[in-house]
């Protein structure tokens, strides 16, 4: 018998050799002879069971990591990630957008995007990085005037793609040709809540683009803003979105960047919103590492070509993709937890929350005081 290497599965060299299947998106290490034996399933004419270890074949199989099937798969190069990895990043792919949301961190829509020919070059360059989820964000990336052309372009790589979207453009017709795994729509809110920072007749509309997503076959997940006119919804977005069958559920506060700067009544305090950081339910669409602050694996490209490392730090970009993906990641340096200024019990659960919003808080290495609450340690602020 001969054993394939799924065709949504792909050998990743990151910290640990481990092999990802990208539609369950699962990420599994190995030891040197599984990563061995998968080396040599990956190739076009597979790989005898001569030899293998039963248990570990019997649970490949299983995990639908490997197939009986011959796959004709192109496979991308296999040489070792950098070190921290770049698994995740954040792609900016336009800042235009048919919505103005109150809490908006970017501002107002611009005509701004991120050209073809830059796009081909850093996402090749990611998959040779080994990257595992690209996020492609806006605005409203539905909205990049060659939206078609880098929807076929997708289909060649071996990672998963996540797309970030308001759902309003969202029908059946462009649902049947998108070739990303997962869609991410964004309710911040019941029906009163989720409007009052995006806009009348969203809400339903926003549904229903979750239904007829998750009917064409793709996973869906839901980010939620934390405001102060969503307060009272929390526990019917969460029964909603179970019976709507979510993959993931992040809910986070909004910064006080952007549009939330014209509209601070939708602002809130540590002490209220923190409290509200427990809803939720899922993964997430990116981790960190033992021993490290948010950010480990995750960068930013942005739509106008430079590369930060995350959208947040727009304004303090490490380089231009021009000069190349690996470059601008080698600029990124890792934060280990042992030099931020706070030492609570929860530290290395919370990995000190969200750098940045610790930063419009007033220490860059200080207290994300939202995420303390919400651990349950509320520091007085004035303490450090």
């Amino acid at each position: 018998m001969r054993y394939f290497l799924a065709p949504n599965s792909a050998l990743k060299w990151l910290e640990v050799p481990s092999v990802y299947t990208m539609s369950a998106d699962e990420l599994y290490e190995l030891d040197g002879p599984a990563f061995g034996f998968l080396r040599r399933c990956a190739d076009e004419e597979g790989c005898s069971d001569e030899g293998c270890d039963r248990e570990f074949l019997e649970y490949a199989l299983k995990e639908g990591i490997l197939t009986d099937q011959r796959v004709r798969v192109k496979r991308p190069p296999l040489k070792k990630s950098p070190y921290p990895s770049l698994r995740y990043l954040e792609f900016q792919i336009t800042k235009r957008c048919n919505l103005r949301c109150r809490h908006c961190y970017i501002g107002s829509p611009e005509d701004v995007e991120l050209p073809m020919e830059k796009m081909k070059t850093v996402l090749d360059e990611f998959e040779r990085m080994q990257g595992l989820r690209l996020l492609i964000t806006g605005g409203e990336p539905l909205m990049h005037r060659d939206f078609a052309e880098i929807n076929e372009l997708l289909t060649g790589y071996a990672f998963r793609k996540i797309l970030f979207s308001n759902g309003l453009l969202l029908t059946k017709g462009r649902l049947r040709s998108l070739a990303v795994n997962e869609i991410q729509v964004s309710i911040d809110g019941l029906e009163k809540g989720h409007e009052a920072l995006r806009g009348r007749g969203t809400f339903k509309r926003d549904l229903e683009a979750i239904r007829i997503a998750r009917e064409a076959g793709f996973d869906v997940s839901v980010s939620t803003m934390i405001h102060a006119q969503n307060l009272d919804e929390f526990d019917g977005m969460e029964r909603l979105f179970r019976t709507l069958g979510i993959k993931d559920w992040s809910v986070d506060v909004p910064c006080a960047a952007g549009r939330l700067r014209d509209n601070p009544s939708f602002g809130l305090e540590p002490g209220v919103a923190g409290r509200f950081l427990g809803y939720g339910f899922g993964d997430g669409l990116h981790g960190g590492g033992k021993g490290f602050a948010c950010g480990l694996h995750l960068a930013s490209v942005l739509a106008d070509g430079m590369v930060a490392k995350c959208a947040f730090y727009r304004f303090a970009p490490v380089g231009s993709v021009d000069e190349g993906l690996g470059v601008c990641w080698s600029r990124i340096s890792p934060l280990p937890l042992d030099k931020l200024q706070c030492n609570c019990a929860v530290r290395d659960t919370c990995r000190g929350g969200c750098r940045y919003r610790a930063e419009l808080l007033g220490n860059p290495l200080g207290r994300d005081y939202y995420r303390c609450v919400a651990y349950g340690q509320e520091p007085d602020r004035e303490s450090g």
